[in-house]
């Protein structure tokens, strides 16, 4: 049995006999032993298990450095920076004036892509923190954040509709096969519960995110924060996708339904960001909705799309971008 297995087990029993689907999530991509981000994963883009926006095309890079030479912060924190592609692109398009005025921050936690990230940004002033806390007391609390496909990669929880009502999504490992349960729950803050939804549906709901928020929030006294991920907002998202959003990648592959939590560790596991939520929770911490849109419209505002490919052009309606401010 692998130690992921083993592991998994000693839990499955100490929880009382199935694991909750955002904590077998957790162990999988974060356990420090196994975790596919903090210990597995080797890179992101064509030669990874899987591609961003930022590793096929350089129009977020121009649509990121334009937006935070509008802004001039003195801060800028980027959190989650993958394989550091995105980081040197948009840090060239800066310009060696912006550059000289300015002291960017990444944050992050994955030990392999940090690794990536100095190896790819040698010869740029950067600093690394391990938390945002960590970055904020460096900026005094005053910082521009900004990240690319971030939300996406925390644990949710997974609720799915039955005839006596929401139930939620837990694992049980038998014999190194993982079968599914429904459980009874306490449904946590989200907007996906305000719409009609037929019995089956499900949906997937990024608490961690919120609760990772809230966490650092407290340490934030000024700036902007802009965030680029896949999803919709909540009236939208789950049309016509009765099974939820869901889904695993390893190898350029795409994995889905059981098959997402066979191998933990060895294969990113992701969902669509629910964006009313998080506008919603960041008003509920005093942030302001400054934008909500398209990625491909923010692109259009930031004169980043001249020359951007028709499949880019389409994915760009997936993508979306919301900028939050806060202020003193």
């Amino acid at each position: 049995m692998s130690n992921a297995g083993a592991y998994l087990l000693d839990l499955q029993e100490k929880l009382g006999g199935t694991v909750p689907a955002e904590r077998f999530m957790q162990e999988a991509l974060y356990n420090p032993a196994f975790g596919y981000y903090s210990s597995r994963i080797r890179t992101v883009g064509r030669r990874g298990d899987f591609s961003t926006w930022a590793t096929l095309d350089s129009s977020l890079s121009l649509g990121i450095a334009t937006w935070i030479k509008k802004e001039t912060p003195r801060h800028v924190i980027e959190i989650g920076a993958g394989n550091g592609e995105l980081a040197k692109d948009v840090l060239r398009r800066l310009g060696w004036w912006t550059r000289l005025r300015t002291t960017y921050h990444i944050v992050e936690i994955s030990a392999p892509l940090r690794a990536k990230q100095m190896e790819r940004l040698r010869g740029f002033r950067v600093v690394w923190h391990d938390s945002v806390e960590d970055a904020l007391q460096s900026t005094n609390g005053h910082a521009h954040i900004f990240s690319n496909e971030l939300p996406d990669a925390f644990p949710c929880r997974i609720f799915q509709k039955t005839e006596g009502g929401w139930m939620e999504l837990h694992l049980h490992i038998v014999d190194g096969k993982i079968s599914e349960q429904l459980v009874s729950a306490t449904l946590p803050e989200s907007s996906i519960f305000d719409h009609p939804h037929p019995i089956g549906q499900r949906v997937e709901i990024h608490e961690s995110y919120r609760r990772w928020q809230e966490a650092w929030a407290p340490h934030w006294m000024s700036g902007a924060i802009l965030t680029i991920d896949y999803g919709e907002l909540s009236k939208k998202l789950y049309h016509r996708r009765p099974a939820g959003s869901l889904r695993g990648y390893a190898v350029q592959q795409r994995l889905s339904g059981n098959d997402v939590f066979k191998n933990p560790g060895f294969c990113d596991i992701t969902a669509d960001v629910n964006f009313t939520d998080l506008e919603k929770w960041g008003t509920n911490l005093g942030w302001s909705v400054e934008t909500s849109s398209t990625l491909l419209a923010f692109l259009k505002e930031q004169g980043a799309t001249a020359s951007l490919p028709m499949p880019f052009l389409e994915a760009g309606e997936a993508f979306r971008v919301l900028i939050q401010r806060r202020s003193n």
